[in-house]
């Protein structure tokens, strides 16, 4: 197998000078073996190690805290392994699946996903991403979504891969520009809605107000009624 991205980062010398972000090897191994079991015959567990050490170094360049990281790399890893295994028809997609991403991965396409998992009801399968990551959500959209009932507590950035585009059949894309790879054989739409980044409240409320609007329509269109 190849020098995984960590390892990569950590012998050219990007961070020669901390030691300790060779301590997250351990555990990243172990969520790797976990999830090789999961997906042995569906996915060579040299694919999964890759995937595990990958999505924790692409994680860990926007991270603003590091603590629980390996078990967020955990969770981002688990996705995409389950979006690669049915891009490649080796798991069954039972629902449609649907991709938001936008430019941070921290307001409108984390919103949308949002508002779809609450409408969908299990009924769609929907992820997001950004085409440049920040550390964490805004926390003003967080406030705006927590006032419907809506928690993105647990939610987290993650950067756009092939894999979420291939396993996905309708793209929604809000101010990324050309940065979504194209897939033949899938539904790509460019949704335009402000960018919440550095708005009042009463303007994130409407922002979320039109996502949702916009998410409705897409059940209908899904042939999805919203619970």
């Amino acid at each position: 197998m190849s020098e995984n991205p960590l390892e990569e980062e950590l012998r050219h010398g990007e961070h020669r000078a901390q030691p300790e972000l060779l301590m997250p090897h351990t555990t990243l191994a172990r969520i790797a073996g976990n999830l090789a079991i999961k997906y042995e015959g569906i996915v060579s567990r040299q694919t999964v190690e890759r995937c595990v050490f990958e999505s924790y170094a692409a994680l860990r360049r926007t991270a603003r805290i590091q603590a629980h990281l390996t078990t967020l790399a955990g969770r981002f890893a688990a996705d995409r392994l389950q979006a690669l295994a049915q891009a490649e028809g080796m798991l069954p997609k039972d629902v449609p699946e649907v991709l938001f991403i936008c430019v941070h991965n921290a307001g409108r396409s984390q919103m949308a996903a949002g508002l779809l998992a609450r409408h969908a009801q299990g009924r769609v399968h929907v992820r997001s991403a950004g085409s440049a990551p920040v550390g964490s959500i805004n926390p003003t959209v967080v406030q705006a979504m927590g006032e419907i009932d809506i928690d993105l507590g647990a939610e987290f950035p993650k950067p756009l891969t092939d894999d979420v585009v291939a396993a996905a059949d309708v793209v929604v894309s809000m101010g990324c520009g050309d940065a979504c790879p194209i897939y033949p054989g899938k539904r790509y739409l460019d949704w335009k809605v402000s960018d919440p980044d550095g708005r009042p409240i009463d303007e994130v409320r409407a922002i979320r107000d039109d996502l949702d609007a916009r998410v409705r329509e897409l059940l209908a269109e899904l042939a999805v009624q919203p619970a």
